[in-house]
């Protein structure tokens, strides 16, 4: 086993990933956070897959910056997929990142999430009808994917008759963050951007007309925030905003989507905790924790050195590219005794999930509350649910999720 793992580690490449690495990651993490946890890749990047080392890079923002200008350039060139990605909120340092992200937590405070709700389970239970009607449901398109979509359409208050082509695009811009990227790929990415960048600008002139209310509607927060003259007179451009309201849905859609559709699946393939959470519905939320632990929605992050800085015991040149592992430091089991058992009630859980530091997820609360009532209503209605067929996985190493999970509803 231990050559094995030290094989693993030596040959580990990520732009060269097995269909086996896809389906199951987590021996290769393991493999290297146990042999090579800070890994110099062929391309000269290097992989970071131990707990510590994650969150001292996160927390370091000055020795480890999240700006992509320097890494995209070469992978995206000139073209719309390089400016969205090095526009929006998760690739900035301050303080362009500052400003945007207390426009966003502004409509995302606990008082506007806590309103949110009674709409939320309304949603949910609409949906579950519709899948009791049928008779058996597709886990994600029927069900994990709607929820986000309609959270995040109504924080920017998209009305419901334009909101089909969202997950659409979405999967096409992220699905371009991946390591390798194909020309196809790249295409639809760009095409993606093209199109939303184009319905945005139609949807923010009518907002500019007729304002929503900011304390709920992101988009007029956004707008509202451009002309403030606030952080000494620095204002969102109009390419920031359109490009922010980019990043919001596909932050919010995807991440989420991974998390019910993950956490539903975890439940079926470990009956065991499925049925304590049925018999003690008030675990939800260590569930949650412990689902966005296991099974990270989110597992890559990165980051460029800006100066010679030792990590891990390894010293680290300027401008060196980083990519942080959150599903190898998930399971890491310095933090996480027994970390490959999958354990509701799970305490303490300080995943990583959502990052750690100033990049830590705007919209986790939100994404946390979405989880816990999707699965739990799911489970409550629908407890002798199981897969009816193979899932099939989202075929990407950054966004860990599913395209499609048959069901049936028992």
């Amino acid at each position: 086993m231990n050559a094995h793992a030290r094989e693993l580690a030596a040959s580990f490449d990520l732009e060269r990933l097995t269909p086996e690495f896809y389906d199951n990651p987590y021996p290769t993490y393991r493999a290297l956070r146990e042999n090579e946890p800070v890994k110099r890749l062929p391309n000269g990047t290097v992989f970071l897959t131990r707990y510590d080392d994650l969150v001292t890079t996160y927390k370091n923002t000055r020795s480890f910056s999240s700006d992509k200008k320097k890494e995209f350039t070469p992978k995206y060139g000139a073209s719309l997929l390089y400016e969205h990605h090095t526009t929006s909120l998760v690739f900035n340092d301050p303080p362009a990142h500052t400003r945007v992200r207390r426009l966003i937590m502004g409509a995302l405070s606990p008082r506007a999430i806590a309103s949110m709700e009674g709409d939320l389970i309304a949603l949910v239970d609409r949906l579950l009808d519709a899948i009791a009607a049928k008779g058996d449901c597709e886990l994600i398109g029927d069900y994990a994917a709607t929820i986000p979509i309609e959270v995040i359409g109504n924080l920017l208050d998209v009305p419901h008759d334009e909101r089909e082509p969202l997950r659409g695009w979405s999967l096409a811009i992220l699905g371009a963050l991946e390591p390798v990227v194909s020309p196809e790929a790249f295409a639809r990415g760009n095409q993606a951007v093209k199109d939303f960048l184009s319905y945005l600008q139609t949807l923010v002139a009518r907002r500019r007309q007729k304002p929503g209310n900011p304390e709920r509607d992101v988009l007029t927060r956004l707008i509202q925030g451009e002309g403030s003259g606030e952080d000494n007179g620095e204002r969102l451009t109009e390419t920031e905003l359109l490009h922010n309201c980019i990043f919001l849905l596909n932050a919010g859609h995807e991440t989420t989507t991974n998390l019910i559709g993950n956490g539903l699946v975890a439940l079926d393939r470990h009956p065991d905790q499925k049925q304590r959470l049925i018999q003690n519905p008030d675990l939800i939320k260590t569930a949650v924790e412990e689902m966005l632990r296991y099974e990270s929605s989110n597992q890559l992050g990165n980051r460029m050195t800006t100066e010679a800085v030792e990590l891990g015991g390894v010293m680290l040149e300027a401008g060196t590219s980083i990519t942080l592992c959150i599903g190898a430091a998930n399971r890491d089991p310095v933090q996480f005794p027994d970390p490959e058992i999958f354990d509701i009630a799970r305490t303490p859980n300080r995943h990583l999930a959502f990052a750690t530091g100033a990049h830590q997820c705007a919209g986790m609360a939100l994404a946390r509350l979405e989880g816990a009532i999707a699965i739990s209503r799911f489970l409550a209605r629908f407890p002798n649910y199981a897969l009816s067929g193979k899932p099939v996985r989202g075929g990407r190493v950054r966004f860990r999720g599913f395209l499609n999970v048959p069901c049936s509803i028992g």
